[in-house]
């Protein structure tokens, strides 16, 4: 059964360098999109990969977009959705052209 760990934590994006400041539901940077493959379930901080996840394709929804994350060192993919501050330009850019990888 999945649960959610409500964790509003502060970091410095590992891609890009911005200072990111969580609410709680924050699992990647709103700048580059990137993320960090650090859960195994939503919060619990369990996971022991630690891989940078690139963000590689985004699909509309009626509230926003669903991210699809892909783990560079293990493999593995994830969904996240998008948050009202992520960078609109990539996330047309990932609905267009999956595996489009910013700033690589």
């Amino acid at each position: 059964m999945k649960t959610f760990i409500k964790n509003i934590e502060d970091f410095t994006c590992a891609h890009c360098g911005a200072v990111v400041h969580g609410n709680g539901y924050t699992n990647h940077c709103p700048k580059c999109l990137w993320s960090r493959h650090v859960d195994n379930n939503p919060g619990d901080r369990l996971a022991e990969c630690g891989g940078m996840m690139h963000p590689i394709s985004a699909e509309p929804t009626s509230d926003g977009f669903i991210i699809t994350h892909k783990c560079e060192k293990c493999g593995k993919t994830k969904k996240q959705h998008s948050a009202a501050d992520d960078d609109a330009s990539i996330l047309i850019t990932l609905t267009t052209n999956p595996e489009f990888i910013f700033g690589k």
